[in-house]
């Protein structure tokens, strides 16, 4: 499953431009990647990362989870994504997103998802709330599973 997630990652324009990486995946969870890029900065007086640029992050390894999850199929689209940026991420520092499906509807998964920077201390850069559309997977693929 990890292969062929990477190869779905990879095949996404914004995932390339922004060179995320797909670190671990299954069971309604996703942890991605990307570097610090001075090219995404939002403010070249710190060095800071755009929060635009973690919104991406942190909305692509959502939707890495929901497809991931063994009761899902294999399309979804963001309803929702509300996110609370805590701090600055720390300029030159790879960040993070650790996004679980904690509740599964018929037709709507919803998320928490974190980003992390690689300083020590455990806060957060921001957290987020999310609800994606399912697509529930047919019970021929699923072992009977509906």
């Amino acid at each position: 499953m990890l292969h062929t997630a990477r190869a779905f990652i990879a095949a996404i324009p914004h995932a390339r431009a922004l060179n995320m990486r797909l670190d671990a995946i299954g069971g309604g969870k996703a942890t991605l990647s990307m570097p610090w890029d001075e090219r995404l900065v939002g403010d070249p007086r710190t060095g800071v990362i755009h929060g635009g640029a973690i919104s991406a992050l942190m909305d692509t390894c959502s939707g890495a989870a929901v497809l991931s999850h063994p009761e899902a199929g294999t399309v979804t689209a963001t309803l929702d994504l509300r996110i609370d940026y805590m701090r600055s991420a720390t300029p030159g520092q790879r960040i993070a997103a650790r996004a679980e499906v904690y509740h599964l509807t018929r037709t709507i998964a919803f998320l928490r998802v974190v980003a992390t920077d690689e300083e020590a201390g455990g806060v957060p850069v921001a957290t987020a709330t999310g609800a994606f559309t399912v697509e529930r997977r047919s019970p021929d693929s699923t072992g009977g599973r509906a």
